[in-house]
C-alpha cells in the first residue's frame, strides 16, 4: 500500500518524463534504423545548460528550449561525423557522446548545479511549480503536489511531442526519412538527398533527449554531468517494452504511444525493484535482463505457435504416409503369395 502511494506516482511521472528522450530514441533506432549513442551525452547536455540557465535567473521555459536546441546541436554534428566525413553512425555518437562530457563541465563550472535558488539567493520557479502555482490559483482544492504536476507537465508535452511527430512523418519531408530507415538504396534512386533526411533525423531525435534532460533536471532540481549516463539503454528497454505491450500496433500513432508506454513501465519496474531494497547499482544489469527478456520473449512465443500450427499437420501426413506404406506391404506380400 505504501507503493501504491509513494512511489508509484514519482514512478510514473518520471516515466512520462523520460518518454520524451525514448521518442528521440525510437526516431533514430526504429524510423532511421541507426544505434545512435549521442544520447547520453545529449541528455546531460539538455539538463545542465537548463541547470545552469535556471541558476543564472533565467526564465524557465526559455531554459526548456535552450536545452532542446543544445541537444539539437549535438545531434547535428553527430549527423555531420556521419554523412559528411562518413564517419559510421555508431562511432560518430560515441565521438560526440565523449566530446560532450567536458562540454558538460565548461557550461556548468563543477559536476552539478543546483535548481532550487539562483546565485542572487532568488527562489528558482521552475515549470512544475508554475503549473502548481496556476492550479492554485484556480482552486486550492485542486492545487497539484511537485508529483502530479510532473505528471500533467509530463503528459502535455509528451502528447504535443506524440501529435508533431505524427504529422510531420506523415508530410513529404517525413516521408522520405521513414524510406532513408527502410531502403536507402531506393530513395536515394527516388532523387532524395539521404545525407538530409539523416542529419536532420539525428538532430531532431537529440534535440527530444536534449529536452527530455533539462525536463527531468527541473524536475529533480539539478544538473549534473552524469545524469545520461545509461539513458540509451532505458530508451531501448522503453522501446523494447512498449512494443512487446502493444504488439498488436500497426499504425505509427499506435506505436508512437506503446513507446510512451514502455517508458512508464520501465520506470514502475523499476520502481519495484528498488521497492525490495535491491541495489540500484544492479539497476544497468536488472535493464540488460528485462530487454534480452523482452526481445526474446516474442520470439519463442512465436516459435511456439509455429510448432503448435503445423505439427498436427505433419502427424496427419505422416499417418497417412505410415498408412500408404502398410497398404504397399500388403499388397506386395499379397502379390509374392499368389506367384508362390
Amino acid at each position: 500500500m505504501n507503493f501504491l502511494t509513494g512511489a508509484l506516482p514519482g514512478a510514473i511521472s518520471q516515466g512520462v518524463l523520460w518518454s520524451i528522450m525514448v521518442l528521440g530514441v525510437y526516431i533514430t533506432f526504429r524510423i532511421l534504423d541507426i544505434a545512435d549513442l549521442t544520447v547520453d551525452g545529449s541528455f546531460s547536455l539538455g539538463g545542465c545548460t537548463c541547470a545552469i540557465l535556471l541558476y543564472k535567473g533565467f526564465d524557465p521555459c526559455f531554459a526548456l528550449l535552450i536545452g532542446f536546441l543544445a541537444g539539437f546541436a549535438a545531434g547535428a554534428v553527430t549527423g555531420m561525423l556521419h554523412t559528411i566525413l562518413e564517419i559510421p553512425a555508431i562511432l560518430a555518437g560515441i565521438l560526440t557522446q565523449i566530446s560532450l562530457w567536458p562540454i558538460n563541465l565548461k557550461i556548468m563550472g563543477r559536476a552539478n548545479v543546483p535548481v532550487s535558488r539562483t546565485k542572487d539567493l532568488k527562489l528558482i520557479e521552475t515549470v512544475f511549480i508554475k503549473v502548481q502555482n496556476i492550479s492554485g490559483n484556480i482552486s486550492p482544492k485542486i492545487k497539484f503536489n511537485q508529483t502530479e504536476a510532473a505528471l500533467f507537465v509530463g503528459i502535455l508535452v509528451a502528447v504535443v511531442i506524440a501529435v508533431v511527430m505524427y504529422w510531420f512523418f506523415g508530410t513529404e519531408f517525413g516521408s522520405a526519412i521513414r524510406a532513408t530507415g527502410d531502403n536507402e538504396d531506393m530513395i536515394r534512386a527516388l532523387g532524395v538527398n539521404t545525407k538530409i533526411t539523416k542529419l536532420f533525423a539525428l538532430a531532431m531525435s537529440n534535440g527530444l533527449v536534449g529536452l527530455s534532460g533539462a525536463l527531468v533536471a527541473q524536475s529533480q532540481k539539478y544538473g549534473d554531468i552524469n545524469m545520461g549516463t545509461g539513458a540509451i539503454v532505458i530508451g531501448l528497454a522503453a522501446i523494447v517494452i512498449g512494443e512487446v505491450l502493444m504488439g498488436w500496433a500497426k499504425s505509427f500513432g499506435s506505436k508512437l504511444a506503446s513507446v510512451v508506454l514502455g517508458s512508464v513501465c520501465y520506470f514502475v519496474i523499476r520502481a519495484v525493484v528498488l521497492a525490495f531494497n535491491i541495489d540500484p547499482s544492479y539497476m544497468k544489469l536488472i535493464s540488460a535482463v528485462i530487454i534480452a527478456l523482452a526481445l526474446s520473449i516474442p520470439i519463442m512465443l512465436e516459435k511456439s505457435r509455429i510448432r503448435r500450427q503445423y505439427a498436427p499437420a505433419d502427424m496427419t501426413q505422416n499417418g497417412s504416409n505410415t498408412a500408404e506404406n502398410a497398404a504397399a506391404a500388403t499388397g506386395t506380400a499379397e502379390t509374392d503369395k499368389e506367384e508362390s
